[in-house]
Parts: structure tokens; sequence; C-alpha cells
């Protein structure tokens, strides 16, 4: 039996809207449930929903904050293996449940099958209660299914590896089958199961300091004397891990002064890579929020210049909060399509480019599991047309002998070095070279090709090429 994935029409995440009065009334297997039904139905991000309910303070004890947090990061992570699971126990078609119900299974048996600390009988107690309480008549149904999986815990057959490896992965290691058989064609077998294995793991919590406010040891002394236990990333020189901090990161004072950002290492990486320098004049086309332009604003040490270009008003609106509370004085916001001519002011003016460019965000898996589930292969098929598009425009904006960094936050070949091979075929006045960082050497290809991976570095899967533009008369 081979599970066939049900994939909906990726969209943007939208703020939870829920009445606070309502959610009140809940606890962390309600809210769960809540969010991942919104993930389900509206294709909205986990993040988001979560950041917006624990602000709330609807959840008193960090007890119940990590558990809600627990669960609805793990379920999502091991969605296929559970849904394996229900399909093997279920006689009826479980492709025809309701969403709500069957979330309220997922978070059932993932505190059964994952957790140590809640004994089943408590999570199907929950379980039948939640249901009770939002599909009256329905709660016999998932008591039936939850201490049916009790008793047939050892008992269900997932895919056999030798058999069909590539449907054993999906089911036991939970991603839809057409990534499985993308990676084993990139990767191979058994790297994929590493892979697949490494994005169903909880990544670490790192943070990034911020040079124009703080040097790294000092940051660590800080968190220590504050209590929390810190400690240097291996890769980039910016880099904190913290573990299981008692407050959310942005409550910490050392967060809300403007000294440390949220940034996975492989990130932080990608500004090294480019390696701006003091009075460079940089342009950073889809700057987002700005979390790699204030880090390339503390690399410069606040002196020259970035323009930070971005399609999202509200994403340019959040990167000039972050500056101000950065102290970040370079950086020059400006809302535009990456896509169009910026016109001849924009030609050859710029030393450095990032273009860090929309892309599928596979190689984020481990922080973003639901993005396996919300999207298809043919979400994935706009993505290069996109990326080419921007980087071929971006081409006219680099001076002579100045460096333009290609990055995504995908692992995917058609979306990173076939892009970039594209790019030079068409313009051979570019070449690709490797980074000047050491730090990036052990991820950089023979190619130039800068890749990171989680079940190879710890971090998330990042790719960078620096494209290099000739001077004039240069071969």
């Amino acid at each position: 039996m081979k599970m066939k994935i049900i994939h909906r029409k990726n969209r943007r995440p939208q703020p939870p809207h829920q009445s606070g009065e309502s959610l009140m009334r809940g606890n962390p297997r309600q809210l769960a449930t809540t969010i991942l039904d919104r993930v389900d139905k509206e294709q909205s991000f986990a993040e988001p929903l979560l950041d917006s309910l624990l602000s709330q303070n609807i959840l008193s004890s960090i007890q119940d904050r990590r558990l809600l947090t627990e669960i609805v990061y793990g379920t999502l992570r091991v969605r296929n293996r559970i849904d394996w699971f229900i399909e093997s126990i279920y006689t009826g078609d479980s492709k025809k449940m309701e969403t709500g119900i069957k979330n309220i299974l997922r978070v059932g048996l993932y505190q059964i099958m994952f957790t140590d600390r809640i004994p089943a009988y408590a999570a199907v107690d929950e379980a039948v209660k939640l249901a009770r309480k939002a599909y009256p008549g329905r709660d016999g149904l998932v008591n039936a299914i939850l201490r049916n999986a009790i008793r047939k815990m050892d008992t269900v057959k997932y895919p056999d590896f030798e058999e069909d490896p590539a449907a054993h992965i999906s089911a036991f290691h939970s991603h839809p089958g057409w990534l499985v058989d993308k990676w084993i064609e990139q990767l191979g077998i058994e790297e994929t199961v590493e892979f697949c294995k490494s994005n169903n793991e909880r990544p670490p919590l790192t943070l990034r300091i911020n040079r124009l406010k703080t040097e790294r040891a000092g940051a660590i002394k800080a968190l220590h004397e504050e209590g929390f236990t810190a400690r240097p990333t291996e890769y980039s020189p910016d880099g904190i891990i913290i573990s299981n901090p008692e407050i959310p990161v942005r409550e910490m004072p050392l967060y809300k002064k403007g000294y440390l950002l949220i940034q996975d290492e492989a990130s932080q990486l990608i500004s090294f890579v480019l390696d701006p320098r003091p009075e460079d004049t940089i342009l950073d086309v889809c700057s987002g929020a700005g979390i790699k332009t204030t880090h390339m604003a503390g690399l410069m040490k606040n002196s020259g210049k970035i323009v930070a270009l971005d399609i999202n008003r509200r994403k340019i609106e959040g990167l000039k909060e972050l500056s101000r509370r950065f102290g970040a004085t370079i950086i020059e916001p400006k809302t535009g399509d990456a896509t169009k001519d910026m016109g001849p002011s924009y030609r050859e003016q710029f030393d450095r480019i990032l273009v860090d460019v929309p892309c599928s965000a596979l190689g984020t898996l481990r922080r973003n599991p639901e993005i396996k589930w919300n999207k298809t292969a043919g979400d994935m098929e706009k993505f290069p047309r996109l990326q080419k598009k921007i980087l071929n425009r971006c081409a006219d904006y680099l001076k002579r002998g100045g460096i333009m960094l290609y990055s995504t936050c995908t692992i995917k070949e058609d979306e990173n070095e076939e892009v970039v091979k594209d790019f030079l075929r068409a313009n051979p006045d570019f070449t690709c070279i490797h980074p000047s960082v050491s730090k990036a050497w052990k991820m950089t290809d023979g190619e130039g090709f800068f890749r990171t991976f989680p079940h190879r570095h710890g971090t998330d899967g990042f790719f960078g090429a620096l494209l290099l533009k000739k001077k004039e008369g240069e071969q």
C-alpha cells in the first residue's frame, strides 16, 4: 500500500485571526490542532501563527508553551508517517476524513508515537475531549482509532526499504514521494535517507550578533550572566547557539537592545561569502526584512552604502525597523521589483550585489516542515524562471571588476547551479570564483559553488555562487 499525498496550492501565510477570548478556553493540544488546521486549509506558515499565540500569553507556563511548539512542529515533521499509520489501521477512507478530525488524530498519535513524557491514555483522553467539543458525535471515532493504534503500534508495516526505497523513505521518514524521487536522483539513496532524517530533527536555536553593538565573546558572556546556556557556532564567526531558553528570544534583553537576532548559521555565512568591505556600495535585491542586509552593514562597520530593494512594502517597513534597532545607518530601503529595469542610475553603480532570490526554501524544512505539504512539483516550476530573470537583470547594475553573489535556501539543482550555468553561458563577461573567506571553503566544491546541508553541516541547506564581472578587455 502506497499512500497518496494530496497537495494544495501554496499561498502567502496570513496572521492568526481567532479572538483571544476563544483561544483562552484552549490548551496546548487544542491550540496545536487550530494551528495545524490553518496550515492545511489556508496554507499558512506555522511560525507566525505560533509567534502570535505565544506573544498573547495565552499559555502562561513555559512547559505548556514548549509542548505547543513541540506538538505543532513535531506533527508537521512526521506527518506522512502518522498518516501512513492512520491509513493502515482505519477501515474507512481516511482521505475523506475532515481536516480537523485528522489533525486531532495526528496530534494524539504524535504524542503516543514520539514523546516519552506523555502517557498514551492521557493523549487519547485529550484527543477525545477535543473531538467531542469541536465535532460532536465523532469523538467515538477518534477514541476507537487511537486505542486501536496503541494496540497495533508494533504491527503496522511500512514499505520495504529493499523492495521500494523511495516509498519507504517517503512513508517512514515523512517526505512527499515526488521530493524523495528527486533527491534520490540528486544525492543517492543512502544520503537521501540521512537528509530526510535531518529534516525531521529539531534545529538548533541560532542567533547572530550585531557587530555594530557587540562582539561574540561579550554577547556569550552576557547571555551566561543572564542564565542562558550559550556556545559559539562552528562555521559562522558571528553565530551563537542557545539551549532551552526559559523565555522567548524576542523577550530577551539583548534581543530587545539590538544586540542579537535569530538567524541560521548557513544564512549568516552568505554575508561572509559576499565579503562586503567598508566604503563599498552594495545592492541587496530581494532584501526582505533585512536580516542579511543588517549583517552586511555590520561587516562594513557602517561605512559605505547598501541599497536594499524588495517588492513587498511590509517587508521594507520591517527592514526599516530592524535597521533602527541595530543602528545600521548606511541602509537605504527601497520598494521595487527586482525583475524590472531600475533605470540608468543603477547601471554599473555597485561594487557588490547580493541576489538572494525567492526559492522553494527546501533547505529549511527543519524549521518550516509545512513546506513539504504545501508545495507540489508544479509549484517549483516557477522559481528557475523568476531566478534567471532577476539574476540577468542585476548583471547590468554591477561595476566592472565587481562581485555578485547568487544565493538560495534550497538544495534543488535547477534553482541553483543550473541557474548559474545558464547565466554564465549568456554572460561571458562573468566568471564563477571561489569565496575568499576560509570558513566557507569546507562547503565549496571544485566549481566554486557554496553548499550547506543539515545532515552534513548541522545547518539549513543553502547555495551560493560568487560571480565576478570581468574588467574591460579581460578574457
